[in-house]
């Protein structure tokens, strides 16, 4: 390797819950050479050079746990293998991909480490991981950076790979309620709680909108005498098929009118407040290549509102400003654009922002304006003349709380009318703190799928929590979204302790979804033969809507090779800590890093869930001050110590009697039965086997199943000896190919 280096050795994505987080991380297994003996205080000019292309870094607290704590470090002396962990955060952060978490670690072998990073999406965050390797050793030799085109190239990996704000700020809200989502698709189609439990939304829409309620919103004349024949006050209108029949109705209306598409949206092709038998027909032949058909409506005087209705509720509204320029004697109205209007930051071309610019040869509606005041892109007004470019869009200015109750009531009978669970309902008012009636004023659109930006990041007024309306409407505050989900690690047994439970499941009424060695199971039926104790094949369960309850066998190379399928579980066992000499491939060498792997099924356990550990496992035992739920001890004997002590505190154990299977809660003891009913221990023999029922007993134990019903499960378990994977040992990790 050439001094002063940086090779990656393997650069991994943990989807899951790993040993680093309970969120998905970039792991890199990274060589830093000759590094290991330079330290940053060492290199000229290093801490000077990184802080002026990052100058962000001084808001790492690193491990200091302070402001500025990171460049303490980096003046102390760290080494490449951590300041590759904090500059990837970085430029993350810069991209616009907020994240936070970082880590690295030394390994057995001199100069190598394990660098983890969060990443929220892996293509970005492999990007700048190999970013950062080029910032840091262009620091060291002191070359030229470009940080900025670093950042674009990275900002436009987001933009291309990351879900759209809408989207995100739902799976947000979703997580704040301890919510698991999974992205369906590169797009925006994520699905919130797992398997019978679950959601879809796509953007603003979730799998409660009715293709039919779309259909009819986006067909406006429908839209219109649905709302009518409800009482609902909207503008008359009429659908025209020619420029001429559209100066016809006008007139029958009465002017001013407004022509737009029946079916567009986003206020595209739509023209107001004409009057001339010119304006008019010009709007029409802009409409006209906007939708299928045009409607020529009354005029209702005032600023364009949109309000977002949410589950038959009003929970957000915006108002619309038109746009503006001030002539300087100088400059054309094109040029006037650029520097008034499209300078302002609130404005851009994606949805990160909340007004768009205005582009003159993509929207012939501002054309059309300047048209009507006889004015042309290049013409130059004279100074102080003011020029209308633009009376509707511009919808970014909350005025939620200045809705009268009247209005908010109109709006959700409107998106009831529609069949729309969550709709955009444009309103035209001059004053929205009035009722409608009293001021002429209108609902003059009904949309499905509305952009939930100018809601979230309005160019003025308060930011709205539109998200978590939406994830309170599909999810009542008692739906957690989730279904009961074991988790079984260890070496001993554990393959036929994940049948058993899927088992045992299946008898109290659920439709059970099991991942295992043995293969992958809905119910009894076996839809994928061979090892299927992977994330792949677990993500095949929570997403499928007949699954009511799903059982993982989690080997320890699963964890360190890709996470957990499930971000929490109800109950997670664990049966040993054995099997280090196995992994020796990823630089676990001892019982102490192995526990650091199998802790994960434990850290994951819900507060209402437990724990179900090998009380006569030390390692295992230590777990239990680990757990956030309960923890429930399985053994041989009642006099194991982990056992007596978890008793003597009120703690719950299952144990042997002599022959008998015991049921304890502190002092409190019930048989469950005697070892000579369960053909499974009889098969085998063993106190392996013994202990495989013990712990499938606990686990079911703490789900709540009753005790005869576990027993009589038990003692009707098929048990076929001859699969893979059934034997004492079965879920023992493979070694790699």
């Amino acid at each position: 390797m050439n001094k002063k280096d940086i090779k990656f050795l393997r650069v991994n994505y943990l989807r899951g819950p790993n040993i680093w987080t309970y969120r998905p991380v970039l792991e890199a297994w990274v060589d830093i050479g000759e590094l290991e003996d330079h330290p940053s205080n060492t290199l000229p000019g290093f801490y000077e050079r990184l802080t002026a292309w990052l100058p962000g870094l001084i808001e790492h607290r690193c491990g200091v746990g302070e402001r500025g704590g990171f460049l303490l470090r980096l003046r102390e002396g760290t080494w490449a293998g951590h300041i590759l962990e904090h500059i990837a955060i970085e430029l993350q952060n810069l991209a616009g991909m907020k994240v936070g978490f970082g880590k690295a670690r030394s390994t057995n072998v001199r100069g190598v480490y394990k660098v983890a990073v969060r990443a929220r999406n892996e293509q970005v965050g492999r990007a700048a991981l190999d970013a950062a390797r080029e910032l840091v050793l262009a620091a060291i030799e002191d070359r030229p950076f470009d940080v900025q085109a670093t950042v674009t190239h990275l900002r436009d990996m987001v933009d291309d790979h990351h879900l759209g704000p809408s989207t995100a700020c739902i799976v947000d809200a979703a997580a704040e309620r301890r919510i698991p989502s999974i992205r369906l698709t590169t797009g925006n189609l994520v699905q919130l709680g797992y398997g019978a439990c679950q959601r879809r939304i796509w953007t603003a829409e979730t799998d409660r909108t009715s293709a039919i309620a779309e259909s009819i919103s986006g067909d406006k004349d429908l839209t219109k005498s649905l709302l009518t024949s409800c009482g609902v006050p909207v503008p008359e209108g009429e659908i025209v098929d020619s420029p001429t029949a559209a100066w016809e109705a006008a007139q029958d209306i009465g002017l001013p009118v407004v022509v737009k598409p029946s079916d567009g949206n986003h206020g595209r092709g739509v023209s107001i407040e004409l009057s001339s038998q010119a304006d008019i027909e010009a709007a029409y032949l802009l409409a006209e290549q906007e939708g299928s058909e045009v409607i020529v409506e009354r005029f209702v005087r005032g600023d364009e509102h949109r309000l977002l209705v949410v589950g038959n509720r009003m929970v957000a509204a915006a108002r619309g400003e038109t746009a503006w320029v001030s002539g300087d004697g100088k400059s054309t109205i094109a040029e006037l654009i650029e520097s008034q209007l499209n300078t302002d930051p609130r404005r851009g071309t994606t949805e990160d922002f909340p007004l768009n610019k205005i582009m003159l040869e993509q929207d012939p509606a501002v054309v059309l304006e300047l048209e009507r005041q006889e004015l042309k892109p290049d013409a130059v007004p004279v100074a102080g003349q003011k020029v209308l470019i633009q009376r509707n869009g511009n919808v970014a200015l909350d005025v939620t709380n200045l809705v009268h109750p009247d209005v908010a009531e109109a709006v959700a009978l409107a998106a009831r009318v529609v069949g729309l669970d969550i709709a955009g309902i444009d309103v035209v008012a001059e004053d929205i703190s009035k009722p409608l009636e009293a001021q002429g004023g209108a609902i003059v659109e009904v949309n499905a799928g509305p952009g939930l930006l100018m809601h979230l990041k309005p160019a003025g007024g308060e930011p709205r929590p539109v998200g978590r309306a939406i994830v309170d409407h599909l999810f009542p505050q008692d739906e957690p979204g989730r279904i009961p989900i074991v988790g079984i690690t260890g070496t001993r047994g554990t393959t036929l302790v994940a049948r058993l439970v899927a088992w045992l499941l299946r008898l109290a009424g659920k439709h059970v979804g099991l991942a295992c060695r043995d293969g992958l199971y809905l119910d009894q039926r076996q839809v994928e033969r061979g090892n299927c104790a992977t994330w792949e094949a677990g993500q095949r369960l929570l997403i499928n809507r007949a699954v009511e309850a799903a059982v993982f066998q989690n080997g320890a190379e699963t964890i360190l090779a890709e996470g957990l399928a499930y971000d929490r579980c109800q109950v997670g066992v664990v049966t040993d800590v054995n099997g280090a000499e196995t992994l020796c491939q990823y630089y676990i060498e001892d019982p102490e890093q192995l526990f650091n792997v199998m802790r994960t099924q434990v850290d994951v356990v819900l507060g209402d869930g437990a724990a179900v550990l090998n009380a006569e496992d030390p390692l295992v035992v230590r777990m239990a001050e680990l757990c956030d739920g309960e923890v429930v001890f399985f053994g041989h004997d009642a006099a194991v110590e982990a056992i007596v002590e978890h008793r003597a505190k009120g703690g719950r154990a299952v144990f042997l009697s002599g022959q008998q299977v015991i049921l304890a809660t502190g002092a409190e003891e019930s048989v469950l039965a005697s070892l000579a009913d369960f053909p499974l221990v009889k098969a085998g023999g063993s106190a392996d086997r013994t202990a495989t029922v013990l712990a499938a007993v606990g686990a079911t134990w703490a789900l709540g199943i009753a005790p005869d019903l576990i027993c009589a499960g038990i003692e009707n378990f098929e048990f076929d000896p001859s699969p893979p994977g059934t034997s004492a040992t079965a879920g023992r990790p493979r070694k790699t190919q």
